[in-house]
This record gives structure tokens, sequence and C-alpha cells, in this order.
């Protein structure tokens, strides 16, 4: 199992930034696919972003060309540069790590994100 250590959240105004980091414990961290998830207050949690350990990323609609995920391998790190915060961006923030063969699915503890004025 992956041990994952979020870091970065706090309260940003309305067109802001803030850089969230993930730091992943163990080996063959460039296996696994991270990913960046959110959940806001009485919904569910959604997908932000994700990124292949070639680099591959994916991102949900809400957030393209406002987030861009980034990885180092060397470093077994992920973040995401969040920039043009909104309100609705408001949410705990998780970091995710996936492997398929085997299946293994790792959380870290969540770091809140709160875009208010």
């Amino acid at each position: 199992q992956v041990q994952l250590v979020e870091s970065g959240g706090g309260l940003v105004q309305p067109g802001g930034s803030l850089r969230l980091s993930c730091a992943a414990s163990g080996s063959r961290f460039s296996m696994y696919v991270m990913g960046w998830y959110r959940q806001a207050p009485g919904k569910q949690r959604e997908l932000v972003a994700t990124i292949g350990g070639s680099g591959l990323t994916n991102y949900a609609d809400s957030v393209k060309g406002r987030f861009t995920i980034s990885r180092d391998n060397a470093k077994n790190t992920v973040h995401v540069q969040m920039n043009g915060l909104k309100p609705e961006d408001t949410a705990v923030y998780y970091c995710n790590a996936r492997r398929y063969v085997p299946f293994m699915d790792s959380w870290g503890q969540g770091t809140q994100v709160t875009v208010s004025s």
C-alpha cells in the first residue's frame, strides 16, 4: 500500500492560485496513475485530474485550462497547480495512487481548499 500525504491547501480569493503537493511513500512510484480528486460538502467525490507514469494527463472539463497536474518520479511527488480559482472549486482535495495489475487504490487524508472573498 502506498502512503500519501497532501499539502498546500488554504484560503484564497477568487482568481487566485494555489499549488497542491502530494508525497508518496514506497517504491515503483512511476508505475502508479496519480490523481487529484475533490469533494465539496453534500456532493460526491469527483475527478480533478490524473497523470500516468509516462506523463499522460486527463482533466475534468471544469478545470481544463486552469489546473495543471505534474509529477516528479524521482521525488515520488505529484502536484496540481490551480490558477483562476473560483468559489465552486472549494472542496477537500484528495491525492490518489492507483495501479491496475494487481489492483491497488490508495488515498491521502485530504487538504481543504477554500475560494472566497
